[in-house]
């Protein structure tokens, strides 16, 4: 938190709506309930189901923070732009908007395919640029400021030979933030990025364990092989999302960060 000039905390995210995607569990939870915590007014939860995203919204509400969950399947051509008119007729106008929805389904150049293709593109780089567009237009309409953080990858850089389309689609998501923030840093509307490391998300959790079949016990030896011994964790995410949609990071924008625990080009 900031301090007031009388000495009081300030948080980061005080009185603002945000529309934060993906949100019903995981990572998207994680960053609903910082910027709750950050004194958001409101926060727009979305997921492919409702129900699931009952107890991040009870969650929320307990904390002082309205909150709503809008179902909504962003593979659809649509559902962006409809997800989008939802919750600001709910809320008001938005103030910030967290694109966190994804998959992360495997594929390399050998078992590939063009439906794979169009799922991953749809869901990582059509949707959030449907949802930049419909937000960009909302704070241009109405001539006041705007905060966009995208959740991309560490794959953004190459990525696994089995995560081929999905870092492609990562990679999209990363020139998008960058040519959002160019276009409308005079409009006050800063777009940023996390590429974010390698966590134990519950779809992670499910890919590893069952999908790729690597068993319960999948995490524990992916942390020991890490330099400092675990993965990374949604909470350290949602605090990085948290504070570059706030005042904290005042002009910032057009920044892709890598939170990772490695160095890239170190030997």
């Amino acid at each position: 938190m900031q301090k007031a000039t009388g000495g009081q905390d300030v948080q980061a995210l005080d009185g603002r709506a945000i529309l934060v995607t993906g949100s019903t569990q995981g990572l998207g939870a994680a960053i609903a309930l910082e910027a709750a915590r950050q004194g958001a007014r409101a926060v727009a939860l979305s997921g492919r189901s409702a129900h699931k995203g009952a107890g991040v919204a009870a969650a929320l509400q307990a904390m002082g923070c309205k909150a709503r969950v809008f179902a909504a399947d962003l593979a659809g051509p649509e559902a962006p732009a409809a997800l989008f008119a939802q919750a600001a007729d709910w809320c008001g106008p938005l103030d910030g908007l967290v694109n966190a929805a994804g998959a992360t389904d495997r594929a390399s150049f050998l078992d590939g395919t063009a439906a794979l293709w169009d799922r991953l593109f749809a869901l990582n780089a059509r949707a959030p640029f449907l949802l930049m567009q419909a937000f960009i237009r909302q704070c241009l309409a109405l001539d006041r400021p705007g905060s966009v953080v995208n959740i991309q990858s560490m794959n953004v850089h190459c990525g696994a030979p089995d995560l081929a389309i999905y870092a492609a689609s990562k990679g999209a998501l990363q020139v998008l933030t960058k040519n959002a923030a160019n276009a409308h840093l005079a409009d006050r509307i800063r777009v940023n990025g996390i590429n974010m490391g390698w966590a134990a998300t519950p779809a992670e959790q499910l890919m590893q364990s069952e999908t790729l079949g690597n068993g319960a016990g999948w995490q524990a030896l992916a942390a020991a092989a890490m330099p400092l011994g675990r993965l990374l964790e949604v909470e350290e995410v949602a605090r990085l999302a948290a504070y570059l949609l706030g005042s904290q990071s005042g002009l910032q924008t057009g920044t892709c960060t890598d939170l990772e625990q490695r160095v890239l080009g170190a030997p």
